[in-house]
């Protein structure tokens, strides 16, 4: 089962490139392209995810010969998906402000007083 307190990065992205817009559906390889991750690290992850509930899948209902290519697999986020993927970028982006170091003036990064 995925955590919001251990979601990498790499599972981040991708609920990041998922609430983009969570109704739609979208497939693997795009998702891919989208979080700027390779095949390898994007599909067992979506596995995860799905096993969780956050996830559903699909295969598209095609015709792989009239279409020239293999029919592909569709996820969408489902509603507990949305609700915990919101929960856990917002507790990302939480503790990254809280533990972002003092600035001696506005605009000029990396300077700590």
């Amino acid at each position: 089962m995925v955590r919001r307190q251990r979601a990498s990065l790499s599972t981040q992205r991708v609920l990041s490139a998922l609430l983009e817009d969570p109704t739609s559906e979208i497939y693997g390889l795009e998702l891919c392209e989208q979080a700027g991750l390779p095949s390898g690290t994007i599909y067992p992850m979506l596995a995860r995810l799905e096993q969780a509930g956050w996830l559903a899948s699909r295969w598209e209902d095609i015709d792989p010969h009239a279409a020239g290519r293999r029919p592909r697999r569709y996820y969408r986020l489902t509603g507990v998906g949305v609700h915990e993927a919101r929960l856990l970028l917002a507790e990302t982006a939480q503790w990254l402000h809280a533990s972002r170091p003092p600035m001696t003036a506005p605009g000029r990064l990396g300077e700590v007083t």
